[in-house]
């Protein structure tokens, strides 16, 4: 596979020659390699960079409680270009987010052009009035929180189980989002997002129906850093949002709504109503942060068969989890943390059943999450009992 290392050397030394000829604006670590403002301040431009390298050590560990069967890998998890700014007006806002890891660019399909899925986020965000604003593009969906929160700003090496089987990620589409005040210091947020409900980077068109994405969130003590693990400013006073999403996928084509298998069949594509819930909160204060989400979904007809009736062998993921965490960020910068995960997949469907997981973590936070060493020991508790055992990982994030 070829990267376009040509086109982003060119796009890199025009940037660079015309920032020449701008108003370059002051920065400094973590706060992008490029950042200026036209002399006539009808746009802005913001480059930054990001590595994510990690470590991971797996071994079994069955029933008779020897471990074996050790194996390591050491990748380079997240490898990505980001640009934002505004255009014309600084109420008219754009992000455009590139991934160059082979786990940022695989997937592709003849249902995403057989190309590479460098695309993470190309989207607009215009604050059209008010309190209001539309987003237009592909960027994350308003699902559950620990999607939502950027994998540069995790308190863990990454997210949990329950993200990973129930999450709805990111897609095209357009969203409205809108927040308001209730006296001095509750705040409230809604967001609404409608979506080809295949996921990103599809080119082939809408195989289903449409996704829909409600997400409504109260800020009972005033505004915090809801969506950054770890309480890096150490909140003087409590600090609590909670919130709660609803995902509607309509004619759904693939096994975990917006991801996974698509449910192809002998006569085309298994189609059925995926719904998922999601219920979440944070809590941060004077260095204690606490994170839980629960998720549940559930499906028409789950299992995919040809014409025939015949099951086809692939189904959808439907069930439910549980995701609770918690950390402590000590005056010099080393954060502990411990998580339980619980998942509970309907074993009608799929030979999986109750799979539980234990971690302990230890983070380094060198320049906030810009610079940050990472390390975590998890134990998997599965029903199925092949895939118990110990993992072990190391992580390095460098984020300019």
């Amino acid at each position: 596979m070829r990267y376009p290392w040509h086109l982003l050397t060119a796009f890199l030394l025009i940037v660079t020659c015309n920032t020449m000829a701008q108003e370059i604006m002051s920065s400094k670590f973590g706060k992008g390699l490029i950042n200026f403002t036209a002399k006539d301040s009808s746009y802005s431009f913001k480059f930054a960079t990001r590595i994510q390298s990690l470590y991971t050590s797996q071994w079994d560990y069955p029933e008779n409680g020897n471990l074996r069967r050790g194996n390591s890998n050491m990748l380079v998890r997240r490898a990505r270009l980001k640009f934002s700014g505004f255009a014309y007006s600084p109420k008219l806002e754009y992000k455009i987010e590139l991934g160059l890891s082979n786990s940022d660019i695989s997937g592709a399909s003849e249902y995403t052009g057989n190309a590479p899925r460098y695309i993470l986020d190309a989207v607009i965000f215009w604050n059209f009035y008010q309190n209001f604003e539309l987003w237009l593009g592909q960027t994350k969906l308003p699902g559950n929180r620990e999607r939502v929160i950027s994998s540069a700003n995790m308190q863990t090496v990454d997210r949990s189980l329950v993200n990973s089987r129930f999450n709805v990620d990111r897609e095209t589409g357009v969203q409205l989002r809108h927040f308001f005040y209730a006296g001095d210091n509750v705040l409230f947020r809604e967001a609404i997002s409608l979506s080809q409900g295949e996921g990103r980077n599809v080119t082939t068109g809408n195989i289903g129906g449409h996704h829909i994405v409600a997400r409504a969130e109260v800020l009972p003590f005033g505004d915090f850093n809801a969506y950054s693990g770890a309480d890096l400013e150490r909140e003087p006073s409590p600090k609590l949002a909670v919130g709660a999403s609803y995902s509607f996928n309509n004619d759904a084509v693939r096994s975990n709504s917006v991801s996974g298998r698509y449910l192809i069949t002998n006569d085309g594509f298994h189609q059925t109503d995926i719904t998922t819930y999601f219920l979440d909160l944070m809590f941060k204060y004077r260095g204690l942060n606490v994170m839980a989400e629960a998720a549940k979904r559930t499906a028409d007809d789950p299992v995919a068969v040809h014409g025939d009736g015949s099951p086809t062998g692939n189904v959808v993921l439907v069930g439910d989890g549980i995701n609770v965490q918690a950390g402590y960020v000590f005056k010099n910068n080393y954060e502990i943390v411990g998580r339980y995960t619980g998942i509970d997949l309907d074993n009608q469907y799929i030979n999986r059943g109750i799979e539980k997981q234990y971690t302990l973590g230890l983070s380094k936070y060198i320049v906030g999450h810009k610079l940050k060493v990472q390390t975590d020991l998890s134990y998997n508790d599965f029903d199925n009992n092949t895939d118990d055992g110990l993992m072990y990982r190391l992580q390095v994030d460098i984020h300019f």
